[in-house]
This record gives C-alpha cells, sequence and structure tokens, in this order.
C-alpha cells in the first residue's frame, strides 16, 4: 500500500506514527508541501496513493474523481465536513476518524480563551509590546453566566472544566434535548436566542452543516450583549467573519476568540480588531492530544492493510448529516 499523509505537521514530536508505519511495511509520502493543501493540488497529489491519513484539506468529490487507487481515508480529527462521504461512499472508500483523542485539548484551550477575553489578556500584552502601561477592568467566570451551544464530547467536557469555576449560570443547547445534566450545578437547557441575550459567554462546539453554517450572522451578534465574548474553536463557517468584523468595528461585543475559520490559513479583516483574539487551527495541538490523533489514524490505516477489523470508522449518521446537508 501506497500512504499519502496529507496532515502537517505529522510525526513531529513523536515518531512513533512514521515508526509504525515503517515497520508495517508501508510505503508513505509525508505532504511535500509543508502546508493544507488546496483542493486542486490534492487532486494533482492524490492520483498513485491508497490511503490518506488525512487533516482539514478539502477531499472533494473531484479529489476523489483522481483517487482511482484510493480505498481508505484516516482523518486525523474529529471534523468531517472536509471530506464527501457521499463521494468516497459511492466509491467504496472507507473513512476512519479519530473523535475522541482531540477533545480534551480543545476544552481547555476554550477556557484559556475565555480567561484571556475576560481579562483582555491579549490586548494587555499588544499593548505592552508597543510600550503601553494600561490595567484592564474585567470579569471573573464566577460573575457570568456562560453559554455552551453544542454538548458533544467537546462541549461536555468544557461543561466540565467550567464546575471547578463556579459561573453564576451555564446555558447549553444541543439537538438534543434529552441531556443529563444533573450532575453540573447552575446548568439549564436555553434555547439558541436565550443564549445569545443571555449570555457573558457564548462558546460554540458544533460540526459545519447546512444547518449551522452562518448561524451566527448580524441578527444573532446584536442580540447579544454589548459587553459579551464569543469564542469559536468548532469549525470556520459558523459565525459568519464578515458580519462579526462589522459589529465588533461598530464596539458591539466585549471581544471574540476565533480558532477556526470558512478559508485557512486567515488573512481576513478581523486582523484589525485588537480585541479579537486570533489563533490558527490549534485547538487540538496540545502534544499528547496531536500525538493520538495521529497514531490512531495510523493504526487505522495498517489494520485496514492487514485485513483487520477497522475501530474508527464514521458512524452511518455522519453520512445521513452529510446527505441532509449541502
Amino acid at each position: 500500500m501506497k500512504v499519502l499523509i496529507t496532515t502537517v505537521p505529522f510525526g513531529e514530536k513523536d515518531h512513533l506514527p512514521t515508526d509504525l508505519l515503517e515497520e508495517a511495511g508501508l510505503d508513505f509520502t509525508i505532504n511535500p508541501l509543508g502546508k493544507k493543501l488546496t483542493e486542486d493540488e490534492l487532486a494533482e497529489m492524490v492520483t498513485e496513493f491508497d490511503a490518506i491519513i488525512a487533516g482539514t484539506e478539502p477531499i472533494t468529490d473531484k479529489v476523489l474523481s483522481r483517487a482511482e487507487n484510493l480505498k481508505i481515508i484516516s482523518r486525523v480529527g474529529i471534523g468531517l465536513d472536509s471530506v464527501d462521504l457521499i463521494s468516497a461512499e459511492k466509491r467504496g472508500i472507507k473513512v476512519s476518524y479519530t473523535p475522541d483523542a482531540p477533545s480534551p485539548a480543545v476544552a481547555e484551550l476554550t477556557i484559556g480563551l475565555m480567561l484571556s477575553l475576560l481579562r483582555s489578556v491579549q490586548v494587555s500584552n499588544m499593548n505592552m509590546h508597543n510600550g503601553d502601561w494600561h490595567r484592564y477592568f474585567g470579569k471573573r467566570l464566577a460573575e457570568c453566566t456562560v453559554g455552551i451551544i453544542g454538548i458533544g464530547r467537546i462541549g461536555t467536557g468544557v461543561l466540565s472544566l467550567l464546575s471547578g469555576f463556579k459561573c453564576r449560570q451555564i446555558l447549553v443547547n444541543d439537538k438534543r434535548t434529552d441531556l443529563n445534566l444533573d450532575q453540573y450545578p447552575n446548568v439549564e437547557y436555553k434555547t439558541k436566542p436565550e443564549i445569545y441575550e443571555s449570555s457573558d459567554v457564548i462558546s460554540l462546539h458544533l460540526p459545519l452543516t447546512a444547518e449551522t453554517y452562518n448561524m451566527i450572522q448580524t441578527v444573532q451578534i446584536r442580540s447579544m450583549k454589548p459587553d459579551a465574548v464569543v469564542i469559536n474553536t468548532s469549525r470556520g463557517g459558523i459565525i459568519n467573519e464578515d458580519s462579526l468584523y462589522q459589529e465588533m468595528m461598530g464596539g458591539h461585543l466585549g471581544g471574540a476568540a476565533i480558532d477556526v475559520f470558512e478559508n485557512e490559513p486567515y488573512s481576513g479583516p478581523l486582523r484589525e480588531i485588537d480585541r479579537c483574539l486570533l489563533t490558527a487551527h490549534m485547538g487540538s495541538m496540545s502534544v499528547d492530544c496531536r500525538t493520538s490523533m495521529e497514531i490512531e489514524a495510523t493504526k487505522e490505516v495498517i489494520r485496514f492493510s492487514k485485513g483487520q477489523k477497522l475501530t474508527g470508522l464514521v458512524p452511518e449518521e455522519e453520512y445521513l448529516v452529510q446527505k441532509e446537508s449541502f
């Protein structure tokens, strides 16, 4: 088998994933461009490979139509909006992912972003580097009502971490309404509009689907408190970036933290706003979580090469979501 590793970095902090591929006798190539591949770049690259260990690059119908030998896509991570599951299914290509491994790192980064925004840490840091000494008033999480939209693996992780901060109240929303939240104090299920209107902190933990694309636009942002802060560590495209820019330039919102963007690498106008904290899609980039993701995705390809049972296959409901979406 020939394996294309499109995600970078790969095996940088721990060489075990590449060691495993070598021990299994698999011929592998790590993304020669060293960056997130475009659709056209990937389409040119995939023609001879039997397996892809993938990141967030677009694995579209166009790409898959060029991948005549491809038999398995093993996704490093949890998001599946970049993989055309329906096209893969039609071609008999297996798709696996590693949904559990990145969750702790993303949840912890989310908490860090909350604290940074509430205390203007990133703004003070920029000021200090420019020689400006200014002390900002802020809020503690214990003073805040926190809204969490999406109570899956990561949203639940954020909820668990917040329990130690004794937030005034935590409001949650998910498409599932049968959530068992009894173990968490001061937690209530609310509609999305209620969360927008009532929360001091709003954190998004959703997949990108037709339902969630541009879910937060001008109307939703204007319904938020003037000093609310918004965090997106889930998927780019859920918050409309142009709407966010216009509203923040007009003085609305106390801050925003965005780790994911509709087009990456991001080079848009949100960079002009000091109170908009931008990070380079690094939610899962703790050494332990990133390594676990890489190892799990690699082992799945090795299992496939040996004809063994796959353990990380994408469940049928994810295919149904795409069939109902774009």
